[in-house]
Order: C-alpha cells, then structure tokens, then sequence
C-alpha cells in the first residue's frame, strides 16, 4: 500500500490555506497531507535504525513512533485547542485498539482465514494498556477533593514518563527492543520468519537519505500541522462537529493512519503479531509518551493541560481495552474478531456523535 502518491494534497493544502478557502477543504487537505508524511517519517526513521543495529535501532523506532501525532499535538495546542488535544489522545488509544487493530484482523482474516499468534505477548501487551486507563481514571476519580487538576495530571504525567523511561533502560540491558514494530520483527527473527517488506518497497536508503528525508518531512509535518489544527474547529463547527468529536476522531484518524495501513499490511502478509505490535504498542506509548509530552509542553507554553478526561471516554478507553484483552487472549484471530471491534469502534462514534457540548462554566 504506497501512500506517497497522497504528496499532492501537501501543495494543495498549502494553496487552499493561502486563499483562505473554506476550513473543511483545508483541514481535509492538510489532514490527507499529514498521513504519507508521517508514513514517510516512519520509513526514514527504520532506514535509520537499520544502522544502529537491533537494539538502538528498535529504540529510534520506538521513540520516533509517535512524532506526528507530538507534533500536531503541539501544534494544536498553541492555537488553544486543550480539550481538542485531550480528545485527540483517547481517539488515538480508541482508534488503535478497536479501528487499526480491527482492520487488520479483518483484512488478514479474510485472505488467510484463522491466524494464529503469541497468547502468552499478547496478553502481556494488552494488560500494560491497563495503565493507560488508570492514568485516564485516577484524575476523575479525585477531581473533586484534588486541590488541583494541573497538579495531579503533572505528577501522572511524571510517573507515565518515569515508566517509560525505565523501558529504555530495560531495552539497553536486555538487548531487545519493547515496544512496537521493533519488538515485534525481532520476536519473528528469533523464530526465522521474514519481516514484511517496508511501507512503500525496499527502501534501501542511504544515512545521508534518511536523515535528510526525516529533516524534510519533519518540517513539513509542522506546516501541515500548523494549517490543519488552524481549521479544526472551525471545520468542526462547519460540519456541527463538538471539539470532543473531532479530537476523538477526527484528529485521532490522521495521526494513526500510517500506522493502520501498517498494521494492515503485516497481518495480510499472515504476521498477525506485527500487526499487534504496531496497534497495541502505539497505543500504549500514546500513555506514556505523547500524554506526558504535551502536559510538560503545556506548562512551558501557559496552556495548562490536566488529565482530566470525560466520563464518555474513560469509558470508551476501557471498553477498548477489556475487549482487546478478551479477543488476543486465546492467540488466534479470524476476520469475524476484526469486525467485532470495528463495530465496537462504530458504535462509540455514533455515541460520541450525540453528546452534547457542555456549556463552560
């Protein structure tokens, strides 16, 4: 699945913006933009990592994972869009877990039938998403006896990012990267399998390539980023979207698209535990790193964002993480399992959809 021919909505999206066109055309613009962007970060950073060797490598992988959906978070925060951004990271921990994985599972089932994968580390990956959801309820749990809500999201944030760091240190130690499509591909080393063939062919490219390719992309990534978060809301508004729909979804989408399409071509190429490294392990770094990440940027840039997350999706996150859990429990999948959690994903959409703005306070 080449996303490179996507490219044309980069000038596009730039000439929309410039003649100030209408918001729903630049942010879709923009938005198309952002995915063979991040794909191309993506494939600039695996470049990269092929000359670090096993262990470096996955930990340029695992940290650059996440960056479109830093930047754009950024982005939107400086043009105030708080509660947008909060949104944003729940669609992203939702959108992995029930629309990423579910397509996949799908796509794979219906090419290879029942597939088969490792309970026992997908059981383990599912459960280190528990922490995810603790870190979303334990703010709204003490929301009204905390003395303040920026206090206790900063020292959440501060454990996550402590968390995170220590999987560093065990990445060092141990040889072997933890999280996402690293850890996935040397598991399928170690058992003599074959890793898929890269998004977009064998890439073949050279240090001074990827490096320059990621200095490129990360620059235009911040100018899509910049024109999408300036037309969100009232892209939003346009179509009777609330912020909390468009963070949720909208914005949530785009920045896992690279990622979706990944996880789709793994699990068609019957490696159904690539696929979950990918989905899985991208939403628990949503937690650990991008969560974090943004509080702290938050503070330095006076857009104070808490952890406080909604009881809509508190909830949401833990359908999504309980129903995970139960699908990759027993280590095999069939295209019904997929549909299942695209359905559960719908499901939220349609609930999500309906809830009411609330009034501020």
């Amino acid at each position: 699945m080449r996303l490179n021919w996507l490219l044309v909505f980069v000038p596009i999206a730039l000439g929309l913006d410039w003649r100030d066109a209408h918001p729903t055309l630049v942010f879709l613009a923009s938005a198309l933009a952002i995915v063979p962007l991040a794909a191309l970060m993506g494939d600039a950073t695996e470049s990269l990592a092929s000359y670090l060797g096993p262990t470096y490598g996955g930990l340029l992988s695992a940290t650059l994972g996440n960056a479109p959906e830093i930047i754009v978070g950024l982005f939107a925060l400086q043009q105030g869009l708080v509660e947008v951004v909060k949104a944003s990271l729940t669609g992203s921990i939702i959108g992995n877990l029930l629309l990423g994985l579910g397509l996949s599972l799908f796509a794979g089932g219906m090419k290879h039938g029942e597939q088969q994968f490792d309970s026992k580390t997908a059981r383990r990956n599912a459960a280190s998403l528990m922490l995810a959801a603790i870190a979303l309820i334990i703010p709204a749990v003490f929301h009204f006896s905390a003395s303040s809500d920026e206090e206790i999201s900063v020292h959440i944030a501060a454990v996550l990012f402590f968390v995170y760091c220590s999987s560093i240190v065990l990445t060092l130690r141990s040889q072997k990267a933890v999280f996402g499509v690293a850890a996935a591909a040397e598991e399928l080393e170690e058992k003599g399998k074959a890793e898929p063939e890269p998004l977009g062919g064998e890439l073949g490219w050279s240090r001074n390539r990827a490096l320059a390719v990621l200095a490129v992309v990360t620059i235009a990534l911040g100018v899509m980023s910049e024109i999408m978060t300036d037309a969100v809301q009232p892209a939003a508004d346009a179509m009777g979207l609330t912020p909390l729909f468009a963070g949720v979804f909208l914005l949530a989408i785009v920045g896992n698209a690279a990622e979706t399409f990944n996880s789709i071509r793994f699990a068609r190429s019957n490696q159904v535990e690539l696929a979950l490294g990918v989905t899985v392990g991208a939403s628990t770094q949503v937690a650990l790193v991008v969560a974090p990440v943004l509080v702290f940027f938050s503070m330095l840039i006076g857009r104070d964002m808490d952890l406080l997350f909604s009881q809509f999706e508190i909830v949401a996150v833990m359908l999504a993480v309980v129903v995970t859990r139960d699908l990759v429990r027993d280590g095999q999948s069939t295209w019904f399992d997929g549909l299942l959690l695209i359905g559960v994903y719908c499901i939220l959409a349609i609930g999500f959809f309906y809830i009411p703005v609330t009034p501020a306070s």
